[in-house]
């Protein structure tokens, strides 16, 4: 990851998070929300005939979720490739858009790879399109995501994108265990602890300025660790798990509550199968319900990797993980969003 100078990190939240205006977090968190935008009815499980895994993780999810028959859309490509032709991506794209009911608003994919198209992650490349302004030759900025920090509205039908992640497992049983994780989280209302951690690595560690803030706003309800540390080991209670480093250390030893969410800031976590830093996958591996990671180098613009405090905050308000995560990356073009969709502990704000 190539250093940059650092922007002033709350210039970076469009106005929930700047000097001037933190406080309206405060008042934020507790309002009961309105219906979320996505649900069983209106995701569209995107899965590959031409992969087995893919076939049976999508039928698991289907009936775990009560999903339509017709929100399933089989499509078939050459598995195994880490990335898809941009011609490619269109024609299975197309091929998508012609089957999917009108009310479709997000899509969950269900295979590890291809987890990028050319230069943009799968997961972008299905909610916009393929886009190149999605994304960057150096350190540059990208195209703005229209959905962030949103309230909870359709994201179709009002920003014409369809937020997508996929239920990312090397294995069936690992997927089974992702899934059946994310539908125990639904209405429990965790109490578990966000850890923050600010680490050594200089360059990666542009997200901790925010820390502060995020304690005095979300503890309560959430109880919020702060750690200068490059590890977490033998925790139970984990909810939310921020850091910065290309490896992280004793996950083994840590447990996760259902719905948790859980990433890394470095330049190639989201290259799934083949990264030399660690992949998102591990997290997963681990026990969080969600994460997120970079399929190509994108310097380290916080803009370009989640912000915690808006994906807390949405969560938290009774969005899904899907929304929640998606809400909280300003510009997620060469980002990958992996996980469980519909995991929604927080159904309205307590």
């Amino acid at each position: 990851m190539r250093d940059r100078p650092f922007i002033k990190l709350f210039s970076l939240l469009t106005g929930l998070l700047t000097l001037s205006g933190c406080g309206a977090i405060k008042t934020a968190v507790f309002p009961t929300p309105s219906p979320s935008g996505v649900s069983a009815q209106n995701l569209a499980i995107i899965a590959n005939q031409a992969d087995p895994l893919s076939m049976q993780i999508a039928r698991y999810y289907q009936q775990r979720r009560g999903i339509p028959e017709q929100n399933l859309i089989v499509v078939s490509f050459q598995p195994g490739r880490t990335t898809l032709p941009e011609g490619e991506f269109r024609r299975i794209k197309t091929e998508v858009e012609a089957k999917i009911p009108a009310q479709i608003q997000a899509f969950a994919l269900t295979w590890v790879t291809p987890y990028r198209v050319d230069c943009m992650s799968i997961t972008s490349a299905f909610a916009f399109g393929f886009d190149d302004r999605f994304c960057a030759k150096g350190c540059l900025p990208t195209q703005a995501n229209p959905y962030f920090n949103q309230k909870q509205v359709k994201p179709f039908d009002r920003f014409r994108i369809r937020p997508t992640m996929t239920i990312a497992a090397t294995t069936f049983a690992q997927a089974k265990a992702l899934i059946d994780r994310g539908v125990a989280a639904d209405g429990t209302y965790p109490d578990g602890t966000a850890y923050l951690l600010s680490t050594s690595d200089h360059t990666r560690n542009v997200r901790a300025p925010l820390y502060p803030l995020i304690s005095q706003y979300f503890d309560p309800p959430f109880k919020v660790v702060i750690l200068n540390s490059d590890v977490l080991e033998q925790q139970t209670d984990i909810m939310f798990y921020f850091t910065g480093l290309t490896q992280v250390q004793k996950l083994e030893t840590n447990r996760f509550r259902p719905g948790a969410i859980a990433d890394h800031l470095t330049s190639v976590g989201g290259a799934l199968t083949d990264s030399f830093q660690m992949s998102s996958l591990r997290w997963l591996e681990a026990g969080a319900t969600g994460s997120y990671g970079t399929v190509v180098e994108p310097c380290n613009f916080p803009a370009k990797f989640p912000n915690p405090a808006i994906a807390m905050l949405h969560y938290f308000q009774g969005d899904t993980l899907l929304e929640a995560y998606w809400k909280s990356v300003a510009q997620p073009g060469q980002g990958i969003f992996i996980g469980e969709p519909l995991a929604r502990p927080f159904p309205s704000a307590p």
